[in-house]
């Protein structure tokens, strides 16, 4: 690979942060319209959305765990390419579904193959940042995945408003048959791990867990936890307040946050450790959910979203780039499933849990029980990821 090029945005790393931006507002593009076209054009129920859109997490968290070993056996390239085609296929199907029984086979299927290709986008990309750059080049491949929780809904409900859902969907197929165009105009190396032989071909827990990253993927699976109060919720509690037209705003004033940060973290990151971001972003976190509590006015909802999108922002490309920098290359598929599996199960856990918290407690002391979970979060970080880190040998 001619990936230590001391240039960050190199042509394939460009091709990369694109691909990921495509997969991402596909994926959030479908998480905003789903409901509303479950409900109107097939005539399903509430309950049948969030089944919907249930059975697509429950198949990628359950091949979650076997992403990695799935990647070490067969390449990167066949997994990238092959998984990115499969994804791309069932993309078009949604054009043909005319029920809810097609619809919640689709959605299942779907989620087996989206669980590979976004654990595998995640080494592959890393072998195009430069070492010295790993923080700022993750930081930034990090960010389009958030930016496609604004460019996603957007590009849903705007094409909803001016033409028919068969376009939609039809648009959608097309960008991510654009993604998987640039991931064949990749140089993907890492060729398929030999055979063992049959008397050594046991299966252990080394085959789906990198025991390496738990720790920081256990300090993922607690942020993500708290965040589900955001992704889930925060919407619900805006209409409560009478700002519900506001919300749109929430998550684009978060994505302006993170981009305007987004290249001194990187190279903070870099030059000063992971310790030197993390503690602040876990602390402007707090603040941002805090802040939430206080909301009765829309520039207060506005304010907590730049503490949460510098905060959470800031978070997650770190803890993810920590757990690439624990493992070797070799191991660095079974690392990111790892991670994801955590995060992807803290997402689950919190948005049930929240539901649960904001029907007993209200909405404003949930957000406080979130606040307090950072801190804690923040303090086991320090004894179990950034003290050992610490003492380890260089």
């Amino acid at each position: 690979m001619s990936a230590m090029t001391a240039n960050l945005w190199n042509r394939a790393f460009i091709l990369c942060v694109l691909n990921n931006l495509f997969l991402f507002t596909y994926y959030f593009a479908l998480i905003a319209i789903l409901p509303i076209y479950i409900t109107t054009e097939l005539g399903g129920s509430v309950k049948e959305a969030g089944l919907a859109l249930t059975l697509f997490l429950v198949s990628s968290i359950a091949i979650r765990p076997f992403s990695g070993m799935i990647i070490e056996k067969v390449g990167q390239k066949l997994a990238m390419r092959g998984s990115g085609l499969l994804f791309a296929l069932f993309a078009f199907s949604y054009l043909l579904v005319d029920s809810m029984t097609s619809l919640f086979i689709v959605r299942f299927l779907h989620g087996i193959w989206f669980s590979i290709l976004t654990t595998v986008t995640v080494p592959v990309a890393n072998d195009f940042i430069p070492d010295q750059r790993k923080g700022e080049g993750m930081g930034y491949f990090v960010m389009s995945t958030n930016l496609g929780v604004v460019f996603g809904p957007l590009l849903a409900l705007t094409t909803i408003q001016l033409t028919s859902y068969q376009v939609l969907f039809g648009i959608l197929a097309v960008l991510i048959s654009l993604g998987l165009f640039f991931s064949f105009l990749l140089d993907i190396g890492n060729a398929p791990k030999p055979l063992q032989s049959a008397q050594n071909k046991t299966f252990s827990w080394q085959d789906i867990v990198e025991t390496k990253v738990l720790a920081v993927s256990f300090i993922a699976l607690l942020t993500a936890f708290a965040y589900s109060s955001i992704t889930s919720f925060i919407t619900v509690f805006a209409e409560t307040k009478g700002l519900l037209a506001y919300v749109s705003l929430f998550f684009i004033v978060f994505a302006v946050s993170m981009l305007v940060v987004r290249p001194w973290v990187g190279r903070f990151y870099d030059r000063k450790g992971a310790d030197a971001v993390i503690y602040p972003s876990f602390l402007f976190f707090m603040v941002g959910l805090v802040m939430v509590t206080w909301v009765n006015h829309q520039w207060m909802l506005w304010l907590s979203a730049v503490f949460i999108g510098i905060g959470y922002g800031s978070l997650f490309p770190c803890l993810q780039t920590l757990a690439i920098q624990s493992v070797s290359k070799q191991r660095m598929g079974h690392a990111i499933s790892t991670f994801f599996t955590l995060f992807d199960l803290g997402l689950a856990i919190g948005s049930v849990a929240m539901g649960i918290f904001i029907a007993h407690w209200g909405f404003e002391t949930t957000y406080i029980i979130c606040a307090i979970t950072v801190i804690l979060t923040l303090l086991i970080y320090r004894h179990t990821v950034s003290k050992k880190r610490a003492a380890a040998p260089v």
